[in-house]
C-alpha cells in the first residue's frame, strides 16, 4: 500500500527527504483525518475511479501524442469551452454542436464518456445575452437553451455540470453570496432552480452536478468559500432542487497548503446529504512556485496528493478529471504567466507528453480499492 512519499517517488532524483522539505509541514489539527490510507482503501471493494481530461478539439484532431495520450489514459473527457453559451450560442436563434460533437465521436470511438460542461455560468456569455430584461424573458432564454442542448445530448451524456461557479468572491472577509449574472440580476436564486430542473425533465437519466472552485486552500478564503457553498447546496436540497452531485474544481493555488481537515469535513458533510462527489477541473497553478523543475513538480504532485488524499478519506469520489491533459495545453499558461518567463507546468503529462510525478498521484488514488 503507498505511502503519500512513495506515491511522489517518480524519478531519482525526487527523494524522500526533498519531499519532505519542500511540501511543507502537514495541515495542523488533522485529528478528524484517517491516520494512514488503509482506512479508506481497506473499505468496500469498488471499480477504478475514471480519470478524464478537458480537451481541445484541435489537436485532438490534428496531434498524434496529443491522442495518444487521451486514448491511453482518459476514460472520461470534457469539452474545453465548447458547450459555453459563448461558442454554443453566438445569436439567440444559433446553436453550434460541432465542438461537442467532435469530443464525443472520438470519446464513442475510444471507448470513453463525455461530461456536459457546462449550462449555465456566468463567463464566457454571447454579448446579446446583455439586452435580456426582466424575469419572463431571462426564464424563457434559460429554459429554451437547456432544453435544446441537454436534448441535444439526451442519453449520451450522462453527466451535467449544470451551473459552474455560483459562489461570488470572498469581500472584506464576510461569507459570500452568489456571483452576479445575468441570472441572478432578473431571476434571483431561482435561476438555479431552474436550470436543474429544466434539465431534468429534459433527461431524467441524468446526474446533475453544481460546480465550484477555491475551497481546497490554507487561505483567507477557501473556509469562507466552502461554508457559502455548503450552505447553498443545503438550500437547494431544502427546496426539492433535484442536485445529484457536488464537483469539486481542484484548480489549487500551489503556494498554499491543502485545507485536509476542512476538505474532509466538506466531503463528509456531502456524502451525509446522499450526493455524489466528482473531481471536476484538477490543476496545480504554479507561477509563484520555484524555477528548479523537479522541484516544482515536487510541490505540484504533493499539493495534489493531499487534496486528493482528504476527499478520498471521506469518501471515493465518482471520477478524477484535470482541466487539460498536458503542460502543452493549459488555460493556466494565459492566465497565470510567470515572471521568470518559464512555462508553467500544472497538469500531469509534461508539453511533450512524458508522465509527471502528479500522474503518478492520480494513477495511485484512482486504482481499485482493495
Amino acid at each position: 500500500m503507498l505511502s503519500r512519499r512513495q506515491a511522489l517517488s517518480g524519478s531519482a532524483a525526487v527523494t524522500g527527504a526533498l519531499a519532505a522539505s519542500l511540501l511543507g509541514p502537514r495541515a495542523s489539527g488533522a485529528s478528524t483525518i484517517p491516520a494512514t490510507l488503509a482506512s479508506w482503501l481497506g473499505g468496500p471493494a469498488g471499480a477504478r475511479i475514471p480519470y478524464g481530461s478537458c480537451v481541445r478539439p484541435d489537436p485532438m484532431d490534428t496531434e498524434i501524442d496529443y491522442r495518444r495520450t487521451l486514448k491511453t489514459y482518459c476514460q472520461q473527457l470534457t469539452p474545453e469551452g465548447g458547450l459555453f453559451w459563448g461558442y454554443l450560442r453566438p445569436t439567440r436563434e444559433e446553436f453550434k454542436f460541432d465542438f461537442g460533437d467532435r469530443v464525443l465521436a472520438f470519446a464513442d470511438a475510444n471507448g470513453m464518456t463525455m461530461r456536459g460542461h457546462t449550462l449555465v455560468w456566468y463567463d464566457a456569455m454571447p454579448s446579446w445575452t446583455e439586452n435580456i430584461r426582466g424575469a419572463a424573458e431571462a426564464e424563457r432564454e434559460l429554459v429554451t437553451h437547456i432544453e435544446r442542448v441537454v436534448s441535444h445530448y439526451r442519453g449520451r451524456i450522462k453527466t451535467w455540470h449544470v451551473v459552474n461557479e455560483p459562489i461570488d468572491d470572498v469581500k472584506w472577509g464576510a461569507v459570500p453570496g452568489l456571483r452576479p449574472n445575468i441570472w441572478l440580476q432578473n431571476l434571483g436564486e431561482n435561476y438555479i432552480d431552474i436550470a436543474f430542473r429544466t434539465a431534468h425533465r429534459v433527461d431524467p437519466s441524468a446526474e446533475l452536478l453544481i460546480n465550484e472552485h477555491g475551497i481546497e486552500g490554507i487561505d483567507p478564503v477557501s473556509p469562507k468559500r466552502r461554508e457559502a457553498y455548503l450552505t447553498l447546496i443545503r438550500r437547494l436540497l431544502d427546496r426539492g432542487v433535484p442536485i445529484h452531485g457536488v464537483g469539486l474544481q481542484g484548480h489549487i493555488l500551489g503556494k498554499y497548503l491543502i485545507d485536509r481537515d476542512g476538505m474532509y469535513n466538506f466531503v463528509s458533510e456531502i456524502r451525509g446529504l446522499g450526493l455524489s462527489v466528482h473531481v471536476t477541473e484538477l490543476d496545480v497553478i504554479d507561477h509563484d512556485l520555484p524555477a528548479d523543475t523537479v522541484v516544482r513538480d515536487t510541490i505540484v504532485a504533493g499539493r495534489t496528493y493531499d487534496f486528493l488524499e482528504s476527499i478520498f478519506a471521506a469518501s471515493r469520489p465518482s471520477a478524477v478529471a484535470t482541466w487539460g491533459i498536458t503542460d502543452r495545453y493549459t488555460w493556466i499558461s494565459g492566465n497565470f504567466k510567470r515572471k521568470d518567463g518559464l512555462p508553467n507546468r500544472p497538469l500531469p503529462f509534461d508539453d511533450s507528453y512524458r508522465p509527471k510525478l502528479m500522474w503518478n498521484v492520480i494513477e495511485h488514488f484512482c486504482q481499485p480499492a482493495a
